[in-house]
């Protein structure tokens, strides 16, 4: 193939998963190099900014996935008859910054961290696409371990977890026995970041992801 149809293959290859791929698997199935992969990949997000398309091309961690842009989002809410998304509930922002932070981490972890249970929270969040099991940590009971999740990515704006905003030093004196734990001052920080960048995108539209609720349970 030549270059511009194998860029047509992967345009029609993202666009046809509708789910976030990485580059090894694209590459797989044009049997070239993962390098030649992510070059056509860049070569077409380009080529759709270029255009000015409703349709542009996310690169979630080392996964992508191609989406409606969200200044076309009231219109696409009104096609479609979607609801607005209600809020992230403070318990859901906090479950989320510890385990964004420190992941992969337990259950008990989270609820060592918060003080309170988490398993409606994370439940929620998982059954949602934001968080994931990530594998059991080889200690007795092999408690299961989370992760954030592409969609944790897309719903925040993110690249990666690298664009997270920096928490505050902490001092020897200030470390608990918790290695890295959010204190309040710092959940209320990332809790702030999240909230902003929900009202700023109000959710990616266009590629499927159900309603995020107010999440009552687990405190």
């Amino acid at each position: 193939m030549t270059n511009e149809e194998m860029r047509a293959a992967v345009e029609a290859i993202l666009f046809a998963s509708g789910e976030p791929l990485e580059a090894v698997r694209i590459a797989e199935a044009l049997e070239i190099e993962t390098e030649t992969a992510v070059a056509l990949l860049f070569e077409v997000g380009a080529m759709l900014d270029n255009m000015k398309s409703g349709i542009c091309l996310l690169k979630l961690g080392n996964k992508y996935q191609l989406c409606s842009r969200t200044e076309y989002a009231p219109q696409i809410r009104a096609v479609l008859e979607i609801k607005k998304n209600i809020p992230l509930s403070n318990a859901a922002l906090e479950v989320l910054a510890v385990v964004a932070y420190n992941q992969p981490v337990t259950k008990a972890y989270i609820e060592q961290v918060r003080g309170v249970d988490c398993s409606g929270v994370v439940n929620t969040l998982c059954q949602k696409g934001l968080l994931e099991e990530k594998g059991r940590l080889e200690l007795p009971g092999r408690p299961l371990l989370y992760g954030t999740t592409p969609g944790f990515l897309r719903c925040f704006c993110l690249t990666s977890l690298a664009d997270l905003p920096e928490l505050p030093e902490k001092t020897g004196e200030e470390m608990t026995s918790i290695d890295e734990e959010i204190d309040s001052s710092q959940g209320e920080q990332i809790k702030n970041f999240f909230q902003a960048e929900i009202e700023k995108s109000d959710e990616e539209t266009g590629d499927g992801e159900e309603e995020i609720i107010q999440e009552e349970g687990g405190d």
